[in-house]
């Protein structure tokens, strides 16, 4: 399947700040499964971007603004080739070893409920049912709505509140996973819908877990489901914070309005 992307992240303070620096982890790496056949990461200040692999593998753009401003823009737009692996990751970077992913950090550190959980699936017996029966679990225990939660809200937190959307089902499954003894790390990316020319305010997120002889496998918990062919995979962390499609900093004290517009779509030359 060949899949086109376009993504713009507007950014609006109510007055000028004095500059702002962000990195951007918007850009996919082919792998057994995606074919990266283009793709552009540019902004508004019209020069070519910085762009580097972080410690995650990550093809990461630097956007800097050194000057007062009021606005800044993101763009993204690519096409890839997808195919089907049934979840299975392979021939994608991998710069460190899975039992780096055993490690919690405090977005997935796991509290009583999310141990529960793991008790939950633990009976399941081999690792592959264990995580297949945690990625309905999770769903079954967290709603999803949008706005129930923050991206600074922990596995634990989204888990009390019963809601949250795709980054918190993603946390929770993690944590609940590390628990488990099995490796698991967080993913960002885009997600194709079968809707054709519908805006979205986000990209999507899910998780992986390493199974022995398989390698890393992707289940996302939001939607039930292990990846296909209409995911593209841009961006591995340890949680969001390591992952983040975009984050910065910005000098000044500036009230900011952020829009975010996502629209993803079966393009034509499928392969």
């Amino acid at each position: 399947m060949r899949l086109h992307v376009r993504h713009q992240t507007s950014y609006r303070c109510d007055s000028p700040v004095g500059a702002a620096i962000q990195t951007l982890r918007l850009t996919p790496r082919s792998y057994e499964g995606l074919r990266v056949v283009q793709w552009q990461v540019w902004s508004d200040t019209h020069r070519e971007l910085p762009i580097f692999a972080d410690g995650y593998g990550n093809l990461t753009h630097c956007h800097a603004v050194n000057h007062p401003h009021a606005t800044a823009l993101v763009f993204v737009e690519g096409e890839v080739d997808t195919a089907t692996t049934h979840g299975i990751v392979r021939g994608a970077p991998e710069p460190l070893p899975p039992l780096f992913f055993l490690r919690p950090t405090k977005l997935t550190q796991p509290d009583p409920a999310v141990a529960a959980l793991a008790r939950q699936v633990a009976p399941q017996g081999s690792v592959l049912k264990q995580l297949h029966a945690l990625l309905i679990a999770v769903r079954e225990k967290l709603d999803y709505l949008p706005g129930a939660t923050d991206v600074a809200a922990a596995a634990g937190e989204a888990l009390a509140a019963g809601a949250g959307v795709c980054h918190d089902h993603a946390h929770v499954f993690i944590a609940a996973s590390r628990l488990l003894g099995i490796p698991a790390r967080y993913i960002g990316g885009y997600l194709w819908t079968g809707t054709e020319s519908r805006e979205y305010q986000a990209s999507h997120a899910w998780a992986e877990a390493f199974v022995h002889d398989l390698g890393w496998v992707g289940f996302d918990p939001a939607n039930r489901m292990c990846p296909t062919e209409a995911y593209i995979r841009t961006s591995v962390g340890l949680d969001y914070w390591s992952a983040a499609p975009v984050r910065g900093v910005r000098r000044g004290t500036a009230a900011e309005t952020l829009a975010v517009a996502v629209n993803v779509i079966q393009a034509g030359g499928d392969q």
